[in-house]
């Protein structure tokens, strides 16, 4: 191999005179023989880097590269500019494919560029093997990390098939987004010896970035339309799924009045080339597509791209939003934001991660076909099991099995039956009886067939077989099938499409090695990554800047043109955010602090049950109606700020939650609240000093000192310690904001609190109390056939567990327990919690399992509700009563409390002896009637 000693040289061949930044660096590390990772964003040239390197010294270069149309793309430039490039792919014939092959081992290409599934085919491999290959460049790196373990598996396979066919080649693996840790994957699994590692800066000056938020999907698309409106040039709408996009490419392009296409995976190989072609020939002005539209297109020009709805990643949305602009040209990337659509994400991420049980229904349901192979769609496994799970969960279980050993997954290979030799031994004939003669026939042609291709499956058509081991059809059979008997052989006979292979049908499904332990780890990975995505659109600082900190650049200055930096039309600017550390001209920096604690100090006394406006209504002083009944105006921080406005004190929040001092988190009805972070609370007490990561505009900052300026230093100190003039506000605090997310109850009623029990006993009782509550719901739902929800909700069951409701006023009390619920199932409830607290050890037992009077906590300003009935009975004679009232009948009323006639009477007997109305006519018996009549002494029976 002869290096051109001078790169620059060869800049001319791609119509160039300079490089860009960051080329140079790694175009002298491939020259000087370095293995290679390069992390360069969208646009910067990344191609050139492997390309120019290949053209100065003898020798082929294997580009792999996960998309057809990404290939097409390149060589086609390529050849347009006289340089020796060729792909091969499924779009070519077997004898287009064996030219290009044949060009490759006589020295003939300077690049060939394969997709990763090529890896598996075995003239590839052979031709790999006699050609002259001197660098390897692994394009979409990241996708060794993040999809090769699942959704594009030979990815993974990278490393052994650059170790076993092309001796630990030169490499270079290429992306445009690549965290640290994802960097640290690719090189493991390449298996790169010590790698020159270039990081070329993430920022894309010439990209605004902005967030629209929208709540309905109606506001979302009245928002896509008037943005689209706005923007001149190409661009790109990204949605989630294809449903979505054929819906947005339905009605946009006629209500914006422009040539707008749709592009997805469900639409047929023509098509999406003709869709393609359109928009690159600029026919299209726009395009609607899912993440499979984009990956290395070629279109300079692109002046907006869209999200529709929020992406899995930033990762995945840097990559996408970095295809505008590449010309350098200025463009705009907005992010059309709606709080749910991250359950499509969800969703998503839990059909990537199968819980245990759908893989073990998968494995049995599979076990039970006796075909080999098992030809059957994964939507046919899904149907045939009866789970919810999409059928991209089907297909991820599938592969964890395949994963464990016990069988294959094999591709499309129409007409050709798969063999398979998982053993070093010289030759397969020592383990085979010398008077088998046919058999021994058959696995001599096996071996000369598979060749050095051992403990890999090769495809072969049975003619050729038969025509090698000079067998007839039936003999050859009857023959493999005898032969897979052997430990390090196996058979497959020809399918049509994909298909499972057993290799093993002896295994337990308890001792499969599959950790799903990682898989959970991964999802959690996931899901981080997800919220990595809403914290960009929720943060009050720069955009960019949050995405540069994700990517490892700490210490990023704000862009300058997003519609943080600069709201409006980009140009207009808003005022720097700057550290609240450093010191302001004209700010006194010890009456911020003292503001920023007091804000801290108001989060910290709503105990995360609320959102930032009511935080900030709280700590201006808001003589709001609701605010007023939950009695939030008498936490000792109501009011500190009376100064200024919600909006700015929200905006002091955001700051504080982008710098990690607060959190907000979603509970229920998808509400997101804000919490105190740990470093916020040690920021409040003043035990540690403000970080410099606290930055606002330093309008904003003035605002906030000038109206803390009268607060002493003790007075925050007291906040801080947590003393309030209104010693019972939090218990309100904590009831009130329960009932907001709730169905509304005619009283909020709360369980005494016994101070001298210690809080872990309390933990321990409301786990169990759950745990049965849980086990009582399943049942229950399972007896009804209608999902857990419809019995109680999460929350409501948590709510229950913590209150531990011994009656049925507390249990009418907790927050979003209904009067259907109670007529239904509250007998159950309060008799689960009755059992479970009697069960407990003396010194365990938080409440007494005697029913014991309630207070009741009523607003300031709420009308005092009249009781129809007297004093309510916690006794179970409580709920017969309450049903006969209701207008139930006794038929009905004794399938709900699952007892006989006789009990109902005892129970009104009881309810009349307490007081309680009873109305004759409800139970159809006279000697009935006379014993409730005595047991009233006749002052409470209804006519």
């Amino acid at each position: 191999m002869a290096d051109t000693p001078d790169p620059t040289t060869l800049l001319s061949r791609f119509g160039l005179t300079e490089f860009r930044p960051g080329q140079r660096e790694v175009v002298d590390a491939i020259a000087a023989g370095k293995d290679v990772m390069c992390v360069m964003p969208t646009g910067g040239g990344k191609s050139l880097c492997y390309q120019l390197p290949s053209l100065a010294r003898v020798g082929t270069t294997i580009v792999v590269s996960p998309l057809i149309a990404l290939m097409k793309d390149q060589v086609d430039t390529l050849q347009g500019i006289g340089i020796a490039a060729k792909l091969i792919n499924s779009t070519l014939s077997a004898a287009e494919q064996t030219d290009v092959m044949n060009e490759m081992a006589s020295g003939k290409l300077d690049l060939v560029y394969v997709a990763p599934e090529r890896l598996r085919n075995s003239r590839f491999l052979d031709a790999c093997r006699t050609a002259n290959v001197t660098l390897l460049a692994v394009d979409e790196a990241h996708c060794v990390s993040e999809w090769g373990h699942d959704f594009r598996p030979d990815y993974s396979r990278l490393g052994r098939f650059r170790q076993r066919y092309l001796n630990n080649v030169q490499t270079i693996a290429l992306t445009a987004t690549a965290t640290p840790v994802v960097r640290d994957d690719v090189i493991e699994i390449l298996g790169l010896k010590e790698p020159k590692t270039f990081v070329t800066g993430f920022a894309r000056t010439n990209l605004r970035f902005g967030v629209t938020h929208s709540k309905t999907e109606q506001e979302k698309n009245d928002a896509l339309l008037a943005y689209l409106q706005s923007q001149s040039g190409a661009g790109i709408i990204y949605a989630a799924t294809r449903k979505r996009c054929e819906e947005i490419a339905d009605w946009l392009p006629e209500k914006a009045g422009r040539p707008i296409g749709v592009y997805h995976a469900g639409l047929d190989p023509i098509q999406r080339r003709q869709v393609q072609e359109e928009f690159m020939s600029g026919r299209l002005s726009a395009i609607v597509a899912t993440n499979a539209f984009g990956m290395g297109i070629d279109k300079s020009d692109i002046r907006f791209v869209v999200h529709y709805n929020l992406p899995g990643s930033l990762e995945a949305y840097y990559q996408e939003a970095g295809r505008a602009g590449r010309d350098g040209g200025n463009s705009d990337c907005r992010l059309m934001f709606s709080y749910s659509d991250r359950y499509i994400q969800e969703f998503f991420i839990d059909s990537r991660y199968p819980s245990k049980a759908t893989v073990k229904k998968v494995y049995e349901f599979l076990l039970t076909r006796e075909e080999d192979p098992i030809e059957l769609t994964l939507d046919q496994v899904r149907e045939a099991i009866d789970v919810k799970d999409g059928s991209e969960a089907i297909g991820t279980a599938e592969t964890l099995l395949a994963k464990s050993g016990v069988l294959r997954r094999l591709d499309s290979n129409a007409n050709y039956a798969m063999l398979r030799i998982d053993s070093d031994a010289p030759s397969m004939l020592d383990f085979l009886p010398k008077e088998a003669r046919t058999r021994r026939k058959v696995m001599l042609a096996i071996e000369k067939i598979v060749g050095r291709r051992r403990h890999e499956d090769v495809f072969v058509k049975p003619a050729r077989l038969m025509e090698a081991a000079d067998v007839k059809r039936d003999q050859l059979v009857r023959t493999l099938r005898e032969l897979r008997r052997l430990k390090a052989f196996d058979y497959c006979p020809p399918f049509r499409g994909r298909a499972i292979h057993f290799t093993d049908r002896d295994q337990r499904f308890e001792d499969l090695d599959i950790d799903f332990a990682e898989l959970a780890r991964r999802k959690a990975a996931e899901t981080e990554k997800l919220e990595s995505v809403i914290q960009f659109a929720r943060t009050a600082g720069c955009r960019q800047r949050v995405i540069l900190n994700y990517f490892g650049e700490a210490d990023a200055d704000n862009c300058g043109t997003c519609d943080r930096c600069a709201p409006g039309d980009g140009r207009a600017g808003r005022a720097q955010d700057v550290a609240m550390s450093d010191p302001m001209k004209g700010v006194d920096s010890d009456a911020l602090l003292r503001g920023i604690r007091v804000v801290l100090s108001g989060v910290t006394r709503m105990h995360g049950r609320f959102g930032k406006i009511l935080v900030a209504q709280m700590l201006c002083g808001s003589k709001s109606k609701k605010l007023q009944q939950w009695r939030l105006n008498r936490l000792s921080t109501y009011g500190l700020l009376s100064d200024l406005k919600q909006s700015d004190v929200v905006g002091v929040m955001d700051a504080l939650a982008e710098a990690g001092l607060v959190e907000q988190k979603e509970v229920d009805d998808r509400r997101p609240t804000i919490h105190m972070a740990a470093i916020g609370t040690q920021v409040m007490m003043g035990q540690i000093p403000l970080p410099p990561s606290v930055r606002m505009p330093i309008p904003l900052a003035k605002k906030l000192a000038h109206a803390s300026r009268a607060i002493e230093s003790g007075d925050v100190q007291t906040q801080s310690a947590g003393t309030d003039e209104v010693p019972e506000a939090d218990e309100v605090i904590d009831q009130a904001a329960e009932s907001e997310r709730s169905e509304p109850s005619e009283t909020d009623v709360t369980r005494d609190d016994v101070e001298t029990e210690s809080n872990e006993a309390a933990e321990a009782q409301v786990a169990e109390l759950a745990e049965t509550l849980k086990r009582w719901r399943r049942k229950t739902a399972a007896a009804l056939g209608v999902p857990a929800f419809r019995i109680l909700t999460n929350s409501t069951l948590e709510r229950i567990a913590e209150a531990a409701p011994v009656s049925a006023a507390q249990l009418e009390g907790v927050a979003g327990v209904g009067t259907a619920t109670i007529e239904q199932f509250g007998y159950d409830l309060v008799q689960l919690v009755v059992g479970c607290i009697e069960s407990l050890p003396a010194e365990e037992t938080v409440l007494d399992s005697a029913p014991v009077a309630e207070p009741t906590i009523v607003p300031a300003t709420a009308p005092v509700v009249p009781v129809a009935a007297p004093a309510v009975d916690p006794s179970d004679a409580y709920w017969t009563w309450r049903l006969f009232r209701d207008g139930y009948t006794v038929h009905q009323i004794t399938a709900i409390r699952r007892c006989d006639l006789a009990l109902l009477v005892d129970d009104l007997v009881a309810a009349a002896s307490s007081g309680h109305a009873v109305d004759p006519a409800w139970i159809d018996s006279p000697a009935a009637v006379k014993r409730i009549r005595a047991a009233s002494d006749g002052g409470t029976v209804v006519g």
